[in-house]
């Protein structure tokens, strides 16, 4: 595809290729991308998922067999319940979060999107996420597709990267910065 960019290089890039191809040419992006934000925040919240897909012990088959469980309680279409099956059977599953991240990139290059990270110390409401999203549409002259995490530590604030760019906006920055001029 020649949309990818660096992408290919990687092992969970080009896993992540793969199913975005497929997905693509059965127009079926968008339950896919459902599907892998449902499997994104099982990561993230999911201790026993999170070991599933990392522990060296469980064998193929007891993984297989997992994940075909989870495709079905989780209701993740056909297509990423496959993938899953696929990431098992190679004993790949530990690459499930990075192919999910460049699976995001190649459907956002896909719609014409730009990705930004934005770190919170708060989760954030759906209203302010899509204020966010507007404001920096206006700032980067695109549309923007968010991805948000909570990191308690910086106090406050917001740190938001797009790309290569970052705005750094958190208490704890401005507290550090505030530290520093103090110090002379």
């Amino acid at each position: 595809m020649e949309n990818s960019g660096g992408i290919q290089a990687s092992l969970s890039g080009r896993y992540a290729l793969a199913l975005f191809e497929l997905a693509r040419d059965k127009n079926q992006l968008d339950s896919v991308a459902e599907s892998l934000a449902t499997l994104k925040k099982a990561l993230g919240e999911s201790e026993d998922f999170r070991n599933l897909t990392t522990s060296p012990v469980i064998g193929r088959q007891a993984a297989t067999k997992a994940v075909e469980a989870l495709a079905g309680a989780m209701s993740l279409d056909p297509l990423t319940g496959n993938f899953l099956g696929v990431l098992a059977q190679a004993r790949r599953l530990p690459q499930l979060g990075a192919a999910i991240r460049a699976f995001e990139m190649l459907l956002s290059r896909h719609r014409g999107e730009t990705r930004a990270e934005v770190t919170s110390a708060h989760a954030l409401t759906k209203t302010q996420v899509t204020a966010l999203a507007k404001s920096l549409k206006t700032r980067v002259g695109r549309d923007v597709s968010i991805d948000t995490k909570v990191d308690p530590a910086i106090l406050g604030g917001l740190v938001v990267k797009i790309g290569s760019q970052m705005i750094d906006s958190s208490i704890r920055t401005r507290l550090n910065t505030l530290a520093q001029a103090m110090k002379g």
